[in-house]
């Protein structure tokens, strides 16, 4: 740590606490869960709570010395957190070694006191991890006896050991930051353009940014989400969007509309661009209805482009990144019209200019064309569709693709509880087993 301090001039503790000067409660963790405790703790802070936290910088060698002298003498109950699980273990390897430094200290005399000490599992399986779910952690820990070991994230039916949180909860960091998100395909350039549009965001204007992207690289035509957020301020948010949070939402493939309750994701008053190829006039008719109901209660800003139109017209093919990259600054206001429209050719040049000036040139083209056709359509005040959204898998599939596949589909799987998972980590084959089959077919991994 000397040697970083010196070669960087900046110093880092090993172990840092965050929060009022005579805790209560904390929670201690170290790596990607951090951004998120850190918002929960300042704005629970603020409201008067008696908490804190503890980040853990270096694990091995454990310092148990400096974890003692970092927390506060008054902490009474301690959750510690981890990202693994230790089969066979009773418990996981930081919560053991905090416990164990706890109880040498005791034992040695150099602490009059041990805290309550529980141990806890977040982020398994690629789980998110928000502030809801740190605020449910200290709610556990208010209690006369926390649960322990718990885990959160998860709906562990079985064991009992998830904990419930609220999550509606958003910290007070987050108010100020714009959220926007995006639904394209693998191959359709829109994680290309929201990585540009990120970039532009954070060189070219005051805010701090942030981008998160969901998709499998190594899928073309899958599904893409791409998250990102802007402000004033350092954004701390280590998790994606969720729902009633994104001032911007954009649809850049039609087929979605049917699959993704994407409008769940829009806060009030913001803003839901479509690319279809639905007239102005008929699209609001075109839609969900429980879209609509959602749209009208939100008071939504609605707008829709052709996007695949404008992109045959130039000789883009199927590509229309550039496209709806310019339709979210034009509709964003984040930049001058003609600025930002500069600033999008420069990125396409920097991105493709080595493929030649005919793939620039066209990709010029296509941005010049996209204010034209962009338009915002006006929001109806009533449902006019009653037909719910189409089921994923069809009724005469097997309970567990209804049950289990048709969520993860959907893009649900963190809301099926443990007790759907069969037992033995394999996932039932979708069809009946063949006649005369010695025995029922089953997948590893679900593959």
């Amino acid at each position: 740590m000397d040697r970083f301090a010196r070669l960087t001039g900046r110093h880092y503790s090993l172990f840092e606490y965050i929060g009022t000067e005579q805790p209560e409660c904390l929670i201690a963790l170290m790596g990607s869960g951090i951004g998120a405790a850190q918002e929960t703790v300042e704005h629970l802070v603020a409201e008067g709570e008696k908490l804190g936290m503890l980040k853990v910088r270096l694990f091995r060698p454990f310092s148990a010395d400096r974890l003692l002298n970092a927390i506060p003498d008054s902490v009474q109950k301690i959750a510690v957190l981890d990202r693994t699980k230790e089969p066979g273990a009773d418990g996981e390897p930081l919560y053991k070694d905090v416990l164990g430094a706890f109880a040498q200290a005791y034992s040695d005399g150099r602490r009059n006191r041990l805290p309550r000490i529980t141990g806890g599992r977040y982020g398994l399986s690629s789980k998110e991890f928000t502030p809801a779910m740190v605020k449910g952690i200290f709610g556990e820990l208010s209690k006369e006896k926390p649960r322990n070991p718990f885990t959160v994230g998860i709906i562990d039916d079985l064991s009992k050991t998830s904990l419930s949180w609220d999550s509606r909860f958003r910290p007070a960091a987050s108010r100020g930051v714009t959220a926007c998100i995006f639904y394209g395909l693998g191959a359709d350039g829109t994680v290309s353009a929201n990585k540009n549009s990120i970039k532009i965001i954070g060189e070219e204007t005051e805010n701090h940014a942030q981008g998160y992207f969901q998709y499998d690289s190594k899928k073309s035509g899958a599904v893409t989400v791409s998250h990102l957020r802007f402000g004033p301020d350092p954004i701390n948010s280590t998790y994606l969007i969720d729902a009633d949070e994104a001032s911007f939402v954009a649809c850049h493939q039609p087929i979605f509309l049917d699959r993704y309750q994407m409008i769940d994701k829009a806060k009030p008053g913001g803003v839901f661009l479509l690319n279809t190829s639905v007239e102005p006039e008929q699209v609001w008719d075109s839609l969900l209805g429980e879209m609509q109901q959602q749209m009208i209660a939100k008071a939504l800003s609605f707008y829709i482009i052709d996007a695949y139109k404008i992109a045959a017209d130039t000789g883009m093919g199927r590509r229309i990144n550039t496209i709806m990259q310019t339709c979210f600054f034009a509709i964003s206001g984040l930049l001058d019209q003609s600025r930002a429209i500069a600033l999008i050719k420069e990125a396409v040049k920097k991105s493709y200019g080595r493929k030649g000036a005919r793939l620039l040139d066209r990709n010029y083209a296509a941005i010049d064309a996209t204010l034209a056709g962009l338009h915002q359509v006006p929001l109806s005040r009533t449902v006019t569709q009653q037909a719910p959204h189409n089921p994923v898998v069809p009724a005469s599939v097997p309970a567990f693709v209804q049950q289990v596949t048709s969520l993860i589909i959907a893009g649900k799987g963190d809301y099926i509880p443990v007790s759907l998972m069969p037992a033995d980590g394999t996932c039932p084959w979708a069809p009946p087993p063949m006649k005369n089959a010695i025995s029922p077919c089953s997948c590893r991994n679900g593959r």
